[in-house]
Order: structure tokens, then sequence, then C-alpha cells
């Protein structure tokens, strides 16, 4: 299944998604089915974050990021500037001003098997706090859209970076607030440049040469540890992808949480 995550709006950028599908289908990646577009389920999110608000699951928030900067800057020796110190959690902030929407998380630990990375526990008031599922500017947050995505879908299986490892929990938690059932989750090492930087659009990383496709999933083999023959490097893209499928080996990803460029 593909999904195309294209919510966040201010930073979508006209055919962009159309050179996402160009490049998958260059390097023998195809998909099932349509193409799953997250704008397209703006309703679906708002159903299930009703049906939150009903059961006095979230809460208004009112605090602007600069609110929030200035309290950490005021309290530089405190061990949690990242938690949201839940200013409005006990507040009845009308609904006709700007806000965004908070989770209430607990006290409790929510812990879960990884298939590479072993038993993982996250104590969500601790180390996440009431985290947003809806903006001010009124974009639903990625960690709520896509545990209602997975659930439409019917995904039972994750695989992903290790860099969404520390979300996983809330999303967890968010699967269980809404009676989901959750994925089996498993967190890979991430590829990332000279400085420990994941290669992203934030940090400048150029896209993926698609001129030479097979030449290209060879080196990825050999980054990851998977050792492909040298008599693959020339292999046309199914030969060379149908080699990773057989051969693929999760004990050498294991030994490493970032590949460096």
């Amino acid at each position: 299944m593909l999904r195309i995550d294209d919510l966040d709006t201010p930073r979508n950028k006209a055919g962009s998604a159309d050179v996402i599908l160009t490049t998958l289908e260059t390097f023998g990646l195809h998909w099932d089915g349509e193409v799953y577009c997250q704008s397209q389920h703006l309703d679906d999110y708002q159903v299930f974050l009703s049906e939150l608000e009903q059961g006095q699951h979230t809460y208004r928030c009112t605090c602007s990021r600069k609110l929030l900067a200035d309290r950490f800057l005021d309290n530089p020796s405190s061990n949690n500037l990242h938690i949201y110190p839940g200013t409005c959690r006990g507040k009845s902030n009308p609904c006709g001003i700007p806000h965004a929407i908070r989770v209430k998380t607990d006290d409790k630990i929510i812990a879960f098997h990884d298939g590479l990375q072993g038993r993982i526990n996250h104590n969500l008031a601790e180390q996440s706090g009431d985290f947003i599922l809806k903006r001010r500017d009124g974009i639903i947050a990625y960690q709520f859209a896509v545990v209602v995505d997975d659930y439409l879908q019917g995904v039972n299986h994750v695989v992903r970076g290790c860099d969404l490892l520390e979300e996983t929990p809330k999303q967890i938690y968010l699967q269980q607030q809404l009676g989901f059932p959750s994925p089996a989750y498993m967190h890979v090492p991430v590829i990332v440049d000279r400085h420990g930087y994941k290669l992203s659009k934030q940090t400048l990383a150029t896209a993926v040469d698609t001129k030479a496709p097979n030449l290209t999933l060879f080196g990825l083999l050999r980054l990851l540890k998977q050792n492909p023959p040298d008599e693959l490097n020339d292999a046309p893209v199914p030969e060379l992808l149908d080699w990773a499928i057989l051969h693929w080996c999760t004990d050498e990803l294991a030994l490493c949480s970032a590949v460096s460029v």
C-alpha cells in the first residue's frame, strides 16, 4: 500500500507526489490498489478526534510557541524542557479562539516489543507529556493521522526508521484510547550524513539519482550490511530486489543504529 503524507499544506510542493510515484516505479517498487492521500481523509480524522473529545480525553490549548519558548528560557536547569507543562489542561478555553487540541496522557508505561530493537518501555507523562493531535492552524498532527490511517488501511506490520521509535508509544496510546489494534513494529537504522544528520529535505540532502537505479540499490544494500555479491553490481533492478528479499538479514542490520555516508 502506498500512502502520501500531504497534510502539512504549507510545506507541500506542486508535483512532488508525482515525483515520488515515478521514483518508486523506477526502482521497481510497485504498490497495490489506489494511492492513499491523507488530504482526502480529513473527515475521517475529525470523526475520531470528536470521539476523543466526547470521551474527555482531549483539551484545547492556547499556548503559543513563544510562550513555551519563554518558559524554557526561564527554566534552563529543567530536565524536561521538551515536555508540555499542562498549562491549559485544567482550563475551559472557548473554541472561538486559536487553539491546538492536545490529548491527556497518563502516568503509565507503554511497553511493546520492537522486532529489531527489543522491548521498549516509555512513560508517557514523563517522556512525552500531553501531545498535540490538531495544530493551531487546523492541520491534523502526524501522530494522530497515522494512527487513523493504519486503522482504516488495516495495517498490521510497520517497518520504519529508528528516528520514529520514540513516537511509537504515543501512537500505541492513541490506539488504546480509540480501541484500535496495535500493529507489530520494527524500527531499522537510518542513513545519515557525515555530521550524523538523517538524509532529508530539512538537512538539504539531494534527491535520489534515478538515472542508474540498479547501482543505487546495490550501494544501499552494501550500506545496510546485506553484503550483496559483486556479480550483482550490474544486475537489473528486479533481480536485485529478488535477491534482497531472499537474503535479507536483520542480524547485520541490528549492529548499527545509523548508517553513515
